[in-house]
């Protein structure tokens, strides 16, 4: 495979994949059909990978497609910005950190993150929620920079991830206070209980299921969700017990919406900062990774 790229290849591919035809793009482009048909299929030979799906004259992009459209755009942008600044039509951009949040993390530490990322260098963020393979897909490909999680990847899929720990609390089972007789007995009170629990994208989830096996209490399921904001309204509206650490349900308590029913022994939520190994390290995202915590 040739260890190059030419970049009239990387317009023709990312106007063919805007597109969605060769023949809407070679109209686009002014150009014949059949030459940019020849250019595109030389420049997967080039690359050594197929990034469209033929379907009839539909073209559609692979996973490879993807990732190199998601690319090709950020060069020719960048290569718009350099013209711009080196033409003194724009003031030179702050540096970028793509930040990434799992649904289940509670959004009072993103927003402490975020705080603190803009103490280290006054900053562009781009903040994306969603679950774990989701995210670690955009860390692997570097399209994402750091991502805070409570679930860290094992074996093939931790490849190249550095991982630290952020915080690590106790988790005990909150409700609202029709739930308030349920004290009495914990944990044997809650047995049968209607429970919304995290999905097992959260490693509390495994924690927990272990936990109800050695303490014999019947898990019943009725809602399962890895977003925390969703929890914690469900719970408040009397639906269910949810089990979280203390600092995500703060709020809920002072208002008197949600109160604690008992704490769980050798139960906790663990948060990490995530980064992948890289030629080129985002400054911010290295800083975060050494100075944050909660």
């Amino acid at each position: 495979m040739n260890q190059w790229i030419n970049y009239h290849h990387l317009f023709y591919f990312k106007t063919i994949a805007e597109e969605g035809t060769v023949s809407k793009a070679a109209e686009k482009l002014r150009i014949g059909q059949p030459t940019l048909s020849a250019q595109l299929k030389q420049f997967e030979d080039n690359l050594g990978v197929q990034l469209f799906d033929r379907h009839h004259k539909k073209l559609i992009l692979t996973e490879q497609g993807k990732v190199a459209l998601d690319y090709s755009k950020n060069i020719f942008r960048m290569g718009s910005e350099m013209y711009e600044v080196l033409h003194d039509r724009l003031k030179p951009l702050k540096p970028s950190l793509n930040l990434g949040a799992l649904d289940s993390v509670p959004k009072q530490i993103v927003h402490q993150l975020v705080k603190h990322a803009f103490r280290i260098s006054p900053c562009q963020i781009t903040l994306s929620e969603g679950k774990s393979d989701e995210l670690l897909r955009e860390l692997v490909s570097h399209r994402m920079d750091i991502m805070v999680t409570n679930f860290l990847p094992t074996g093939v899929d931790g490849k190249g991830l550095y991982a630290k720990s952020i915080t690590k609390k106790n988790v005990a089972f909150y409700g609202a206070p029709k739930f308030k007789s349920l004290r009495k007995g914990f944990p044997k009170s809650i047995s049968g209980e209607p429970m919304i629990l995290p999905t097992y994208d959260s490693r509390l989830r495994q924690d927990l299921d272990h936990w109800a096996k050695l303490n014999k209490i019947e898990l019943n399921i009725v809602i399962e969700s890895q977003d925390i904001s969703v929890k914690k309204l469900i719970a408040a509206n009397e639906m269910g017990l949810i089990p979280t650490a203390t600092h995500t349900v703060t709020e809920q308590v002072q208002r008197g919406e949600l109160i604690e029913i008992g704490q769980l022994q050798g139960v906790y939520e663990e948060l990490f900062l995530v980064t992948a190994q890289r030629k080129i390290e985002n400054q911010i995202a290295a800083k975060l990774m050494d100075l944050f915590s909660v």
